[in-house]
Parts: C-alpha cells; sequence; structure tokens
C-alpha cells in the first residue's frame, strides 16, 4: 500500500507573474493527508482559497486559470507539474499575487526546491485514478488527445506550428520520475509575431528573454524589433539576425515539445488524484488538456 506524500518543510519563490508582470512570491507548505492541491490569495480580504481542478479552471487562453467566485489565479501549470511528477499528494500554496510567478518559465525551481526540502509520508494510502476505458478528446484545429487505461503515468506528444524553425517536434515520458532530468526544465515559448498581439490583450507583461524562449523566424523592420523589445523591457535586438532570441540556449533541440509535454503533466494535475494511464497527445494546449481533465473527473462520477 502507498501512503500519500506531502512537503517536510515550507519553502519560498519570488519572480514576476508572466502576464501580470507584478512580483509575487509563492510559499509551499506541508499539508493535512487528503487535503489535495490548493491556492490561498493572501493578497486579498479574507484570504479566500482555491481548490487546484479541473472544474475550477475559467481560462485557458495563454496559462491554466482557476477561479472561486471572482478570485483568480493565473498560470497555475508549471508549479502543478512539479508537484504531480514529484509524487506529492496534498499541499498548500500562498500567493500574494494574481497568479503564480514564472521564474525561468519551466517546471525547475519548483523542483528543485522540492527536492531541497523532501518529502514524508502520511498516514493514508494514495487514491489512485485508474481507468477502465479509454477516453478520446478532439479540437477545433486538429488537436487530439487519447487518454488510455495504463499500470503507470506516461506521456507521449507531439506538437505541430505553421513555422519554417518549429514545424513539428516530439517528446516522450515513460517514468514520471525522470521528470526532474527530462522535463522539468524545459521553458515556454512564444513567437515574436505573437508578441504584440499578446500585450494588445494584456498577457505577458512579465514576458523576457529570461523566462521564455522567443523565436524570431519572419524578419521584421528594426523599427518594429526596437519597440517590441522596449516592450519587453529588453536590450534591442539586430533584425536580420533570425533564430531564438533567448539568453540562454536551447537545453534539448525538442525542449518546446519538452514544455508542452510539462503543461499537459500539469494541467492533468487538477484531476486531483494521481493518474495511472496512458497520454497520447498531437497539439496538446490548455484549453484542450483542461477538456481531458473533466472527462476523466466525469468518468470517475
Amino acid at each position: 500500500m502507498q501512503k500519500q506524500v506531502t512537503l517536510n518543510d515550507s519553502f519560498s519563490v519570488k519572480s514576476k507573474g508572466l502576464h501580470s508582470g507584478q512580483v509575487i512570491t509563492a510559499t509551499f507548505c506541508p499539508a493535512p493527508a487528503n487535503y489535495g492541491y490548493k491556492i490561498q490569495r493572501i493578497d486579498l480580504d479574507g484570504k479566500p482559497v482555491v481548490d487546484c481542478l479541473a472544474t475550477k479552471v475559467v481560462e485557458t487562453t495563454r496559462g491554466t486559470v482557476i477561479a472561486e467566485g471572482d478570485i483568480k489565479i493565473s498560470t497555475i501549470e508549471h508549479a502543478m507539474a512539479a508537484l504531480y511528477a514529484s509524487g506529492i499528494d496534498n499541499c498548500k500554496i500562498v500567493l500574494d499575487g494574481p497568479e503564480m510567478p514564472i521564474l525561468d518559465g519551466s517546471s525547475l525551481v519548483f523542483i528543485q526546491n522540492i527536492q531541497r526540502v523532501g518529502l514524508v509520508e502520511q498516514d493514508a494510502e494514495k487514491n489512485f485514478l485508474k481507468l477502465d476505458k479509454e477516453i478520446v478528446v478532439d479540437g477545433p484545429k486538429d488537436e487530439h488527445i487519447v487518454i488510455s487505461p495504463a499500470d503507470k503515468l506516461s506521456l507521449d506528444i507531439t506538437i505541430a506550428f505553421e513555422s519554417k524553425m518549429l514545424a513539428s517536434q516530439s517528446a516522450q515520458l515513460d517514468d514520471i520520475k525522470d521528470f526532474a532530468t527530462e522535463v522539468a526544465s524545459a521553458r515556454t515559448f512564444v513567437f515574436v509575431r505573437d508578441i504584440q498581439p499578446l500585450f494588445e490583450l494584456g498577457y505577458i507583461k512579465g514576458g523576457d528573454l529570461d523566462n521564455a524562449i522567443v523565436i524570431y523566424e519572419n524578419q521584421q523592420s528594426q523599427e518594429r524589433l526596437d519597440m517590441l523589445a522596449d516592450e519587453m523591457g529588453v536590450p534591442h535586438l539586430d533584425a536580420t539576425k533570425l533564430g531564438y532570441l533567448n539568453r540562454r540556449p536551447l537545453t534539448w533541440p525538442n525542449e518546446m515539445a519538452r514544455h508542452k509535454l510539462l503543461d499537459i503533466l500539469g494541467d492533468l494535475a487538477l484531476v486531483g488524484r494521481p493518474l495511472l494511464a496512458k497520454v497520447e497527445a498531437y497539439k496538446p494546449g490548455h484549453t484542450i488538456n483542461n477538456k481531458v481533465a473533466r472527462k476523466i473527473v466525469e468518468s470517475e462520477a
């Protein structure tokens, strides 16, 4: 019989929020058995708490947003992936802002801190979620996810874009224990062509070259690129040099696919129980990921 697990001690991380640009501290705390994952907004009156569950997801445009009434918490997927992959069943997260700190755009700092403080078993049995039938979900732009019954959690994903630099990539995770070394440091990414529209929609106010892979594949005027650099608060770049604009080179050639695998794991963490399944996904994204997570929850109702 496997026991439920929580953190051995608390830890805190601090950085800008990707979309708000606000400097935010998140403190991860041990929690009692059968608590699950919950986030508390201590910056708001009453210090409200929101359950990290698929049924609480209210927005999936550029990250996963959960809410309880009008209390919203954004960009939770990287932290959720780290907790879930580490086998943690119960954790309370205390936030002093509207979203999770983006850090370097991956799950690495969360994983490093989890490993540093360690884990402790609790006096309650793990409540595994094992499917009894296959679940298939399709999206409007050829997205396709299949969740099949299995004795362990594994993921196999493929991404595809209309892009010369990122046409198609795949990534696999056969053993969730390899997440820390094979997936956790894969960073979020954005195309330069999407940056201005995202700014206009009120997103990525905290985006920069340290917390995202920025893909520049269609040459723009120097004036246009300088304007985008100013909006992101980064140095001006040479508009004639195409490629990846982030300061840290790619960790793997398929880092973008690995990050999408990280994202889907974080979104599936919101089923609320350790999942035993084979996950096969083509063009996963937060919207279809949440649809799948909700289908899994419905199948157990």
